[in-house]
């Protein structure tokens, strides 16, 4: 006889990034920064993925901005009922990361009454939401706001970070007794970082003190806070009363569902030997000064990660839980990773008995500036499960991952086979010469990207970038796979059993294509078309390249993907053309056009044909007038894979943000290198003794959002690149 339980995997959830923080006097709002009040159709998109809750915010600083304003309903209203008409549960979210209105802050005497009358007028308006998270991660604000300083109102010690901590949780204790005056039944989910902390034994000490801080909120929830409480003694000793600190045991509010928050920098470890760290990373206590880093950086023996946390949440406090954000701001196949390992650690722990009721998709339309704290307005955009940098949310591949854990039979990407790079030794700060190095790829048969062009620069980048993310693959050269031979791709097709194909390779010399027409259209045009529709035939992806050349430079600003092509040359032509038999063959396929590419791993390109010239003093004829828009190869490569692992189809631009003639772009590069500009010979394009005629504009952008770092930007880390190769290889 059977005797386990039957027990059910964790439901998906979904949550949008939706902080209001203060900073001095101005707000940052992520949903204005996504453009989520502009937008109409957001929840039937979320719907889509299958989703049965969503973290939503009906947030007080945006509804009650003043005192005795009205409060507009209206957005919010409207959306709920497309929730509940989609049958989607709201987890409504009253502060997140925010510090109240103008007229209140964190450390305002009223601040929890007054969010206690916002909760019970919500409550009110919406007396069927069933499901709330009156303040999110009370203790992350009250140490970014109150012992960090980065937020509003941006105090700096002790007494500070306890009294916002404690504001804030006696405001979710306030807040639910008002919401369930209008609704009993109401529940709290509450969430907060799960987190711990690792150290070198001479900072056990500190260690000690942050594990038992990282437990507050749920402590004091649950009324554990009381004499003999490890920090019930620290508490006191910084000005705390007794009363304040016993409110919490005489009106306890567990939580009925414990929320937990997983990232990558959750966990940390404390180093007494800093100077081995990055300068950003050292700070300290009174009695030493240490560096404080994500605890995946070191070998620091201790058991960790999301099981082992969640195994200790459990243990501690028998509540029910879920993970309320899983998010992590990577490239794609990482994303996917993530949020893979972490879903199938919840459901492990579900198999036995523990029960994890949700894990959630976090950032559903992305983030803007995580990487500065969000001290900064907009900030650094990171994608989510939706990409909204062109203003219309683009599905990611994460998208359709989470929509196949609602499907049944759905199967995994294969980049998200294999170990992520929290797994792998590019993680380590510090090299471990006594440490077993971990394997690139995990053991199985995940299927690899067969990329073509093995001795050209674009194939080569393919190759290194793919190692460098943990993506598998395998580089051919002509003599290994001719793409004009249709036996050639097929036995390749059957040998290796690609989930995708990148062609990387194609005739390159744009003047010698005005003779050697036939080789340049076998090449450029005959081969891609074959691989599509090999493609179409074993159902997987193909991704190859176009070219800026293919339009004719009539226009005088950038041209997009709709734009249709009319070439100049013969090189352009075979693109064109190429495009054209490609889509027709698989529609499915992916093109990419792309401008003037140039790398740290190539000697064959512009930027170091500059830089060779000047360097030995030797005048160089440039052209001027003629406007491009140069791309840096790992911008373009990284773009490229990502919206491969997305399933993107059709043309897409991808260059370098701005435009530039040739010259420019010399000058430019002599400047930022200090060479003699007066070495550089600005000509007409008819004086250059060129046979290929050349558009006089062809600058590349995207309509359909993508945007890549600028020009001098790119400038500027193909520098640095370079001067790392050197450095690696004097060594």
């Amino acid at each position: 006889m059977d005797t386990r339980s039957h027990y059910c995997n964790p439901e998906i959830w979904g949550g949008i990034e939706c902080t209001i923080n203060r900073v001095s006097d101005s707000y940052f709002d992520q949903l204005e920064y996504s453009g989520s009040y502009q937008r109409t159709d957001d929840i039937q998109l979320l719907a889509g993925l299958g989703i049965k809750a969503l973290r939503f915010p009906i947030l007080w600083e945006r509804h009650q901005p003043d005192r005795d304003r009205d409060i507009d309903w209206a957005w919010t209203e409207t959306r709920l009922l497309e929730m509940h008409t989609n049958h989607i549960r709201p987890i409504a979210g009253l502060i997140h990361h925010g510090s109240g209105p103008s007229f209140t802050s964190l450390i305002n005497d009223r601040f929890a009454d007054d969010l206690q009358s916002y909760a019970l007028r919500v409550a009110t308006k919406f007396p069927s939401i069933q499901f709330y998270t009156p303040v999110n991660e009370p203790l992350t604000t009250a140490r970014f706001s109150g012992l960090y300083g980065l937020w509003y109102p941006h105090h700096t010690s002790d007494k500070g970070f306890a009294t916002i901590l404690l504001n804030q949780l006696k405001a979710i204790v306030l807040c639910m007794r008002a919401i369930r005056t209008v609704n009993p039944t109401a529940q709290l989910i509450q969430t907060e970082d799960l987190g711990k902390t690792y150290s070198t034994r001479l900072l056990n000490y500190q260690a000690i003190f942050e594990n038992h801080r990282r437990w507050l909120t749920f402590d004091f929830l649950c009324g554990k806070v009381v004499p003999g409480h490890p920090l019930w003694p620290y508490f006191i000793d910084i000005g705390i009363t007794e009363d304040e600190l016993l409110f919490f045991y005489h009106n306890p509010c567990p939580p009925d569902i414990m929320g937990f928050n997983h990232y990558i920098t959750s966990e940390r470890f404390l180093d007494h030997n800093y100077q081995k760290y990055p300068e950003h990373t050292h700070g300290g206590n009174k009695t030493h000064r240490y560096a404080d880093v994500e605890a995946i950086r070191v070998e620091h023996g201790g058991a960790c990660g999301l099981e082992t946390l969640l195994r200790e949440a459990w243990n501690r406090f028998k509540l029910p839980m879920a993970v309320t954000e899983v998010h992590l701001h990577c490239t794609r196949e990482e994303q996917l990773r993530w949020f893979k390992e972490k879903y199938e650690t919840c459901c492990a722990l579900a198999r036995e008995d523990i029960p994890i009721k949700a894990i959630t998709a976090w950032s559903l339309f992305g983030a803007f500036g995580w990487n500065k704290l969000l001290t900064q307005p907009k900030g650094d955009y990171e994608p989510g499960v939706f990409s909204v940098v062109s203003g219309n949310p683009r599905p990611t591949a994460l998208a359709k991952y989470i929509k196949s854990l609602t499907t049944p039979g759905a199967n995994a990407h294969p980049v998200s086979m294999d170990k992520g790079w929290w797994h792998r030794d590019i993680r380590l700060l510090h090299e471990n010469e006594f440490a077993e190095k971990t394997p690139l790829f995990s053991k199985g048969s995940a299927a690899p990207v067969l990329i073509i062009g093995k001795n050209g620069t674009l194939g080569k980048a393919f190759g290194r970038i793919c190692e460098d993310r943990g993506i598998r693959y395998r580089l051919l050269s002509r003599q290994d796979l001719n793409i004009c031979h249709e036996d050639d791709i097929e036995q390749a097709m059957n040998f290796y059993k690609p989930w995708a194909i990148v062609n990387a390779a194609g005739y390159v010399h744009v003047d010698e294509a005005e003779t050697e027409i036939q080789k340049c259209f076998a090449d450029n045009t005959k081969g891609p078309e074959l691989l599509a529709k090999a493609c179409k035939k074993h159902g997987i992806k193909l991704l190859t390249f176009s070219s800026d050349l293919v339009f004719d430079g009539t226009k005088t600003y950038a041209y997009v993907e709709s734009d249709q092509p009319m070439p100049l040359n013969i090189y352009g032509k075979s693109k064109a053309e190429s495009e054209k038999r490609v889509l027709i063959a698989d529609s499915s396929s992916l093109i990419i056009r792309s401008s003037a590419f140039f790398g740290p791993w190539d000697q064959h390109n512009f930027v170091n044909h500059v830089v060779n010239s000047l360097q030995q003093f030797q005048a160089l004829p440039v052209m001027k007038d003629v406007h491009i828009s140069p791309t840096y190869i790992p911008d373009l490569i990284h773009t490229a894979l990502d919206l491969l692992i997305d399933d993107e189809k059709e043309i897409w631009h991808i260059a370098n943000n701005g435009e530039i003639t040739w010259a420019d772009m010399a000058h430019e590069i002599a400047r930022m290198r200090g060479y003699n500009q007066g070495l550089l010979r600005p000509r007409s394009p008819g004086l250059m003794n060129l046979k290929a005629a050349r558009p006089l504009y062809s600058v590349l952008k995207s309509e359909k959002g993508i945007i890549l770092p600028t020009l001098e930007n790119a400038l500027s880390r193909y520098f640095d690149a370079r001067c790392d190769l050197v450095a690696a290889e004097a060594v």
